[in-house]
């Protein structure tokens, strides 16, 4: 690893992709990814980390560019089998992804911390930057409806994100610790870059963990958060709905509220270019250039963007 990497925080299908853009502007060796693990949850005992995962499959080749997740080609008949003898399988499973997530659940019922897991899985998956869980302790993200509180996936997987969104809590994130290596990126870091991620359920998760959230503040290198926010709505899941029903603005300037502090930079779409005064107002240099990424040349441009600003000369 480099001794002054390009840290990225990420989560999900979007900073998956933009992650891909950004190793086609520098060398995978010298950056490091801080992963969200708010998501993780436990369908019929296995450990699931879908936003490890996702960076890990979609940066190896295996990943179905369709749907933005899960292993390309894969098959459900062990899932199909599980629900024919009247297991309540909801939370979609494919067989070849089955069988990373046996690996994991015995690595970490040995007592192997999620990050020494996840470093051998990249390993052995062929991945060439290096992926950190931001802690591996438990965090898990905490969904607040009409209804009360449910758990992010029961949230977003099995009821298709349709609930109101009333609250976010992190739980466990008050005594969660990063992983090894978590401060080292942020504190030894040549530039930062927040992914285009939702911020409140991928990368609040990530900085709700205090350590985390007070070297990012304490940083030395530019931090450059890009908007996942365009013209009003998110171009992928249910940001612009939850930024709004938790009182935010869905724009690129409400994101930059939620940032404010943290990043030095907001790039954003050229359809919000009117918003660059506002997201200056808060501190932070507007970059306004085309964020979204249809294709490999748009990703590798949007990374591109986000690092020049970070002052990173490919």
């Amino acid at each position: 690893m480099h001794d002054s990497p390009i840290t990225v925080l990420a989560g999900g299908v979007g900073g998956a992709r933009f992650l891909q853009g950004v190793v086609e502007v520098v060398p995978a060796a010298d950056v490091v990814v801080v992963g969200n693990v708010g998501d993780d949850v436990e369908p019929h005992g296995l450990h699931v980390s879908p936003d490890l995962d996702t960076v890990l499959y979609t940066l190896t080749g295996w990943i179905d560019e369709d749907k933005g997740w899960g292993v390309r080609g894969d098959s459900d008949r062990a899932l199909e089998q599980a629900r024919t003898l009247g297991a309540d399988a909801w939370f979609w499973l494919g067989d070849l992804d089955i069988g990373l997530h046996l690996a994991r659940t015995e690595a970490l019922r040995r007592g192997e911390p999620l990050s020494a897991v996840t470093a051998r899985l990249a390993q052995r998956l062929g991945l060439d930057l290096t992926l950190l869980p931001a802690t591996d302790d438990r965090l898990r993200t905490i969904i607040g409806t009409a209804q009360g509180e449910i758990d992010f996936q029961t949230y977003y997987v099995r009821r298709g994100h349709a609930d109101v969104v009333t609250s976010i809590r992190f739980d466990g994130a008050e005594t969660a610790r990063p992983a090894p290596g978590v401060t080292e990126a942020l504190r030894d870091a040549r530039a930062i870059v927040i992914a285009p991620s939702n911020p409140l359920i991928s990368i609040s998760p990530i900085l709700a963990v205090p350590a985390i959230r007070e070297q990012l503040a304490a940083r030395t290198a530019i931090c450059v958060a890009v908007s996942p926010i365009v013209a009003g709505r998110a171009l992928r899941g249910p940001a612009a709905a939850m930024l709004e029903s938790l009182g935010h603005e869905a724009s690129p300037a409400g994101v930059a509220a939620i940032y404010q502090g943290l990043a030095d930079v907001l790039v954003l779409d050229e359809q919000d270019a009117e918003l660059a005064a506002r997201v200056e107002q808060l501190g932070m240099r507007a970059v306004v250039v085309d964020t979204i990424m249809r294709d490999a040349a748009a990703r590798e441009r949007l990374a591109r963007a986000a690092l020049d600003a970070a002052g990173i000369a490919a």
